[in-house]
């Protein structure tokens, strides 16, 4: 998709046949990969079937990666809740947190700490959301392969759009913000 087809697309109501309603209506054609389940893994294996043990495979550009650390890396939420929704992912496909090694419990933990200092620097968030989802009745979307979601709040980012609309308004396309926040990531932390 390209990055005229990833901006956010606005009509006003009266620009199509019938009576106008006065709603003007906000598209965001690219949700509808998710709502289709691409880029789900059709099973729970590990390889490239999983888009977490995908893209360290690919370029960060191409695989929206911030920053690699040695057992894990930083990727940009391909359907995030807010703009500089980051994932820290170790790069062993592994399901559960208690199989974690301790070396990737401590890069998991580190990469976290710093994704909030890059994302303070860059965006200035007035607070973060930090959890995992562990198994599919917890929410995980991919629950083969854990990861920790960074997710930057501000005072103002709940709006009416997620309640009556079910839609999330993004100002910054993912590869515009891939690139700031790896242009920020601390030089010594870089893989």
């Amino acid at each position: 998709m390209s990055d005229d087809e990833h901006r956010l697309q606005v009509e006003d109501g009266d620009d199509h046949a019938g009576v106008p309603d006065g709603f003007q209506r906000l598209w965001t054609p690219h949700r509808m990969a998710y709502i289709g389940g691409e880029n789900k893994p059709s099973d729970s294996g590990a390889g490239d079937g999983c888009p977490f043990c995908r893209a360290p495979g690919l370029s960060d550009d191409e695989g929206l990666i911030v920053a690699r650390g040695g057992a894990a890396y930083v990727v940009l939420n391909l359907y995030p809740y807010n703009s500089g929704h980051l994932l820290v992912c170790p790069y062993r496909h592994v399901a559960d947190y208690t199989d974690l090694t301790p070396e990737e419990v401590a890069e998991v933990a580190e990469l976290t700490r710093t994704s909030m200092r890059v994302l303070r620097e860059v965006y200035g968030p007035d607070g973060f959301n930090l959890g995992m989802n562990q198994g599919h009745v917890a929410g995980a979307g991919i629950a083969a392969h854990l990861h920790q979601h960074v997710v930057p709040r501000w005072g103002g980012d709940s709006n009416f759009l997620p309640i009556v609309a079910r839609t999330r308004a993004l100002p910054e396309i993912l590869s515009d913000t891939r690139a700031r926040l790896a242009a920020a990531w601390p030089s010594d932390q870089r893989g």
